[in-house]
């Protein structure tokens, strides 16, 4: 089975379609057997694809993770360099700051439990929760 990618020369609509061998692609557009899906035109021809490269699942996985990992070590540091930690006391900074109505103070970052996060949630105080790792490879 082979995999091209067709194009419309009447509305320029791509799409993909499977063939048994490349001869049979050739026979079917000759014999005008295939058509654009979206205007119905026999007007087809094979544009450029590049090969499917197979690797390991594990391979792919691990690419993900590090890709992931690298992006929320990007967020930690550009929270750590524009918000204030206030560590377990977040859930009374946020409602101080919220209550006291202080909008010129600067953003803070923290821990809370999954209630306290519930209760300020449920008062009208939106929060936002980021994994939080630690960087290993130092």
């Amino acid at each position: 089975m082979i995999k091209y990618k067709l194009i419309c020369k009447d509305c320029d609509n791509s799409f993909d379609s499977w063939f048994s061998s490349s001869n049979e692609y050739e026979k079917l557009n000759k014999q005008k057997f295939i058509n654009c899906n979206n205007c119905n035109s026999l007007n087809i021809e094979k544009t450029l694809m590049s090969p499917s490269v197979f690797t390991s699942k594990k391979n792919v996985e691990e690419k993900k993770y590090k890709e992931i990992k690298k992006t929320i070590f990007e967020y930690q540091k550009f929270i750590k360099n524009n918000f204030d930690y206030v560590g377990e006391n977040f859930a009374y900074k946020v409602r101080s700051i919220h209550y006291e109505n202080r909008k010129d103070q600067r953003g803070i970052y923290g821990s809370a439990t999954q209630e306290e996060l519930k209760e300020l949630k449920d008062e009208g105080i939106k929060t936002e929760m980021i994994p939080w790792i630690k960087n290993t490879n130092n």
